[in-house]
């Protein structure tokens, strides 16, 4: 058998991955046990959450998610009554989302445990490591 000196546990995107699926699973159980949403669904919440009404290109634009995936989210969200939808008065295929008070009351809900959980991930590191860890994680972030 041929060796391969490929060494995939140091592979920067393998890293990343592993890192990412390790650092999310605790976070994914709160909201999905809480709220039965998926990824997509908590992360379509937040940027509301965050930035107010918004459309689904915009909330794409700035989650680098692909917008069948949005859409698909904003449906369970809006079938949840966490959101409303509403047609722009200008431009019929415009969609403006917005959070419910139901949905603003999930989104502070898991913000705060979003917060402490970030807290302790934060812990694991050094304020040096940390901060690093954070700027090179967004320069590469601005790559795709």
């Amino acid at each position: 058998m041929q060796h391969d000196d490929f060494d995939l546990q140091d592979f920067l995107p393998y890293l990343l991955n592993q890192a990412a699926e390790a650092s999310s699973l605790e976070f994914q159980q709160v909201y999905k046990d809480r709220y039965g949403m998926l990824r997509t669904e908590w992360r379509v919440l937040f940027h509301l959450g965050i930035y107010g009404r918004m459309s689904a290109k915009e909330i794409g634009q700035r989650s680098k998610m692909h917008k069948t995936k949005i859409s698909r989210a904003v449906q369970k969200l809006a079938e949840r009554r966490f959101l409303t939808r509403t047609t722009d008065d200008q431009d019929r295929r415009l969609e403006w989302l917005e959070l419910t008070t139901q949905g603003g009351k999930a989104y502070r809900d898991l913000r705060a445990i979003a917060m402490q959980y970030d807290a302790g991930l934060s812990q694991k590191l050094t304020d040096r490591e940390n901060a690093v860890l954070r700027q090179a994680l967004r320069k590469l972030a601005q790559q795709g």
